[in-house]
């Protein structure tokens, strides 16, 4: 498939933004959150920017963005609408502890919003994986596994950067260190066994039955069905080298979750310097998403190119 940065950076700015409104939120409501309201409030409207600023960036992929507000009408079938709902919905229970914080005003409520919160995040990510595995025509996203990945990189990515907003407040937390460490060794994981599963699976569909022929496999192609490049070659026909993918796959790895833990570790240790290294951890896991965001898309192959001389999908 062909990368859309815009999809790109969507994915991995509102993810990042999710994951740490979700941390936030538990934390605040498990009472381990940073004493002042002011240093909650500024955490939440990072977290509120990175979603915003994916959510917006997400429509640039649209042909027609004044329709997007008509796809919300679809969620009883669509992924993509309930996506958008979740998303929406979201932004009420954390704009009003936003509120709450800002003023000082309804305190009682802010564990009940905080935990809406958190399950609002979760929700839209959860949206957003399933609007890949959902497809049977790609079979590098037709997996269970894909909303977990999505589920566990937002969760690495926000405990990251609340551990590196933390430490410049100068309310480092070993409990947030601790937790980014799990995460991103999960994330990895599942990274990893993903990238070896779809390796290990050279795809069910084939050329022959593209062209209903049972054994037509000494049939080759002699002319492509259009005679100039189009819209499915142009979305669905982007091809990404094994040798290729296989380097980025360790860039990305190395970038998102080596360096991190690397540094956050040293951040435990060396408390003076935490909050340069958690910067520098942050900017190196926001390299990786980007990378690993890209070969999620790069690395899909979709059935339409069985017409196009690829033999299996």
């Amino acid at each position: 498939m062909h990368p859309a940065y815009s999809v790109i950076f969507f994915t991995t700015s509102s993810g990042a933004g999710y994951g740490l409104l979700f941390w936030l939120s538990l934390l605040h409501a498990a009472g381990g959150a940073p004493d002042g309201r002011w240093s909650l409030l500024a955490i939440l409207v990072m977290a509120l920017v990175l979603i915003t600023l994916g959510l917006l960036a997400s429509t640039l992929h649209l042909g027609h963005p004044e329709r997007a507000i008509g796809a919300l009408s679809q969620w009883r079938s669509s992924w993509l609408s309930r996506e958008g709902l979740a998303a929406l919905a979201t932004y009420v229970p954390a704009g009003l502890l936003a509120l709450v914080w800002l003023f000082g005003i309804g305190t009682a409520w802010s564990v009940p919003l905080a935990l809406l919160s958190a399950a609002g995040a979760v929700a839209t990510v959860y949206c957003t994986g399933m609007i890949y595995a959902s497809l049977p025509t790609i079979r590098e996203w037709n997996m269970p596994m894909v909303p977990a990945i999505y589920l566990v990189l937002t969760a690495a990515s926000g405990a990251l950067i609340l551990a590196t907003l933390l430490a410049l407040f100068g309310a480092a937390s070993g409990w947030v260190a601790l937790l980014t460490i799990a995460t991103l060794m999960a994330a990895a994981a599942l990274k990893w066994l993903y990238w070896a599963r779809i390796d290990a699976n050279p795809g069910k569909y084939t050329d022959e039955m593209a062209i209903g022929i049972p054994g037509a496999s000494a049939i080759r192609q002699l002319d492509p069905p259009h005679t100039r490049p189009n819209y499915v070659m142009r979305e669905m026909g982007y091809l990404v080298g094994r040798k290729h993918a296989r380097r980025l796959r360790r860039i990305a790895l190395a970038s998102l979750c080596g360096l991190p833990l690397l540094l956050v570790l040293l951040a435990l240790l060396w408390h003076a310097a935490a909050p340069f290294l958690l910067i520098v951890a942050t900017l190196s896991a926001a390299v990786g998403l980007l990378i690993e965001r890209w070969l999620f898309f790069a690395e899909a192959s979709h059935v339409s190119m069985l017409y196009y001389g690829r033999k299996r999908a």
